[in-house]
């Protein structure tokens, strides 16, 4: 059973900067794609980031590219978001995410392993 453990989430004000982890464990997990979805109150879960391990190839949503940047410590299994200039528009649960194949990266039905989710709450 594989399991996404994230870390990091808090309460910071405009134009601050948070770092979330993500730890994936579990008998042979071995997966294509790894990466973050968002969830504010009331509205769909959203792609923010994704990056492949074997390649290294990020993708992100446009509405966080220049200020978010994902990376991956494959010793550690763990992918990680730095998220700078963050508005409060950023506002949401980030939930780690992880899939099989490349394709429908920014589709979060497309995703097998989820993590329990971490709240990030940004203030004007």
């Amino acid at each position: 059973q594989v399991q996404l453990i994230e870390s990091g989430g808090g309460l910071v004000q405009a134009g601050g900067s948070l770092r979330l982890s993500c730890a994936a464990s579990g008998r042979n997990f071995t997966t294509n794609l790894m990466g973050w979805f968002r969830q504010a109150p009331g509205k769909e879960r959203e792609f923010v980031a994704t990056l492949s391990w074997s390649a290294g190839t990020t993708y992100y949503a446009d509405s966080v590219k220049d200020r978010f940047t994902i990376s991956k410590d494959n010793t550690k299994n763990t992918v990680y978001l730095q998220m700078n200039s963050l508005k409060p528009e950023d506002t949401a649960v980030y939930y780690c995410a992880a899939k099989f194949g490349i394709a429908h990266y920014n589709d979060y039905s497309h995703y097998r392993y989820w993590g329990q989710g971490t709240q990030v709450t940004v203030t004007s």
